[in-house]
């Protein structure tokens, strides 16, 4: 018999609960630094050794991090349904927590990719990008991430994904950075959507058939899955 297929749309609030730092606070800063100096094309001609350095040090962050209650939840999801995981995050917590479909949108910080050419990325051996670690054409490595203003190459696989989709949940994510955040308007209207959130989005849909758990990750996400599970 065919599995029916969920899409989950996670985001920040996932992670945070293993200990990972929400990528935008209320101030506009990570871990002390403003977004776009660290996390955009302009900040990394700037300055490129700030840029690695902080990158650097999210993945030593990440290595010390663990898959909490709510990746494991999902992974359970795939003993009944066909799922696909479309992440906004760039850690590897789903990947380890065992799911097996994950798609990555805004990129992944355990590799790197060419400043030359854009489609080669290479899974990182060690902790750090340097300055002067180069590719095969001999350009700078620069971070596998997808930096505000430069396009989002996955778009295309999660939009196929949520027109496919059966159920549609939202874990964590504020939906309001977009593409990701309009992803949900590609799935049918008639299918059950559910937003996991402790607070209401800034900018909250009128989607049909949406159910708003006001629960953190963890223990919103797991309640649904045993519910999804029985």
């Amino acid at each position: 018999m065919k599995r029916k297929k969920i899409v989950v749309l996670t985001g920040a609030g996932i992670s945070a609960e293993s200990g990972l730092s929400t990528f935008r606070d209320a101030g506009g800063l990570w871990e002390g630094h403003n977004v776009m100096d660290v996390a955009s094309p302009e900040g990394w001609r700037r300055n490129r050794k700030l840029v690695l350095e902080f990158y650097n040090q999210r993945r030593r962050q990440l290595a010390n991090a663990e898959p909490n209650e709510a990746h494991k939840a999902l992974v359970r999801l795939e003993e009944m349904y066909d799922v696909t995981i479309v992440t906004q995050n760039v850690d590897d917590l789903h990947e380890r927590a065992g799911s097996n479909d994950i798609i990555h949108l805004h990129g992944e910080l355990n590799k790197s990719q060419s400043t030359l050419n854009p489609e080669l990325i290479y899974d990182l051996n060690g902790m750090d990008i340097n300055e002067g670690d180069k590719c095969e054409l001999g350009s700078q490595l620069r971070p596998f991430i997808v930096w505000f203003g430069e396009l989002v190459p996955k778009m295309d696989d999660a939009v196929k994904a949520a027109l496919e989709a059966e159920f549609f949940i939202v874990i964590g994510t504020s939906l309001v950075v977009y593409p990701a955040a309009g992803l949900m308007q590609f799935a049918e209207p008639d299918i059950k959507k559910y937003l996991i959130d402790p607070v209401e989005p800034e900018l909250y849909f009128d989607y049909p058939n949406l159910t708003h758990i006001r629960d953190k990750a963890t223990a919103g996400t797991v309640s649904l899955v045993n519910e999804l599970m029985k």
